[in-house]
């Protein structure tokens, strides 16, 4: 059992908690909870780098079934609260290798819906975000350089296991993507507050690009240029803007209705 928190493994689980170099570096990140634990033992199994758990955890019948075929660590109860983000740990946490996608083909795809999200900030928007692209069949993500960390612990926690089944990548150069999609003959569909068409006017046919900008400033003005279609979302009251997470979800919801 390891017991102190000098530990190098430990001390390492901690650094990829806190920093996002070290995750990239590495090529981990960081799950918690026996929910999370489930999602990467079903769907990716040969991603599970480390594994720690407390006594009290494995304890239960349950749980060494779920173990079974798993190699881990067993740590005390201040270690697991050490190394956990949570304020309340259940008692499992690993490190993960990072999903890798093969880029060029998954933009191959003729019939597909895409985000692209410029800029944005927020872990509980993009885990929602991603777990919601999901659940309405999005292709896939994809994320400018200076969106928020998609292996950060909030994030991760928001994705309740999307992460693992959602294709992602980050871009060096958003606008570039952008230009590159449209060559590869998508029709980018971008949430703006000067839409002309409402948002379920268009029909999101072929390979569909929608284009979510920044919480606080929404979609920069190069960005919001390359679109095809500037889309709103009709408000009553007084309410200037939609969350960027519920705008992306209204949009990729229609996307998906049309299609079915």
């Amino acid at each position: 059992m390891i017991s102190s928190t000098a530990n190098p493994r430990i001390k390492n689980i901690v650094l990829l908690q806190k920093k996002a170099k070290e995750r990239r570096q590495q090529g981990l990140f960081v799950i918690e909870g026996r929910k999370m634990l489930e999602e990467v033992l079903r769907d990716a199994p040969g991603a599970l780098a480390e594994l720690y758990v407390t006594q009290d955890y494995i304890n239960f019948p349950e749980h060494q079934a779920a173990l079974a075929d798993a190699r881990y660590e067993i740590v005390s109860e201040n270690v697991m609260r050490a190394m956990a983000e949570t304020m309340e740990p259940q008692g499992v946490l690993a490190a993960v290798h990072m999903p890798r996608y093969d880029k060029t083909e998954l933009l191959k795809r003729k019939d597909a819906v895409w985000l692209a999200l410029e800029d944005l900030r927020d872990p509980g928007n993009l885990g929602t975000i991603l777990r919601t692209s999901e659940a309405a069949g999005v292709t896939g993500v994809i994320l400018s350089r200076n969106s928020v960390d998609i292996y950060n612990p909030k994030v991760i926690r928001s994705t309740m296991g999307a992460v693992f089944r959602v294709p992602h990548f980050y871009t060096e150069d958003f606008l570039t993507e952008l230009e590159d999609l449209k060559k590869g003959g998508a029709c980018l569909y971008a949430a703006h507050l000067a839409g002309t068409k409402a948002y379920d006017e268009p029909l999101y046919a072929g390979k569909a690009v929608i284009l979510i900008g920044n919480e606080a400033n929404g979609l920069s003005k190069d960005a919001a240029a390359k679109a095809d279609c500037l889309v709103k979302i009709p408000m009553e009251g007084k309410a200037e803007s939609l969350n960027a997470a519920v705008a992306a979800a209204l949009l990729v919801y229609e996307a998906y209705r049309r299609r079915r």
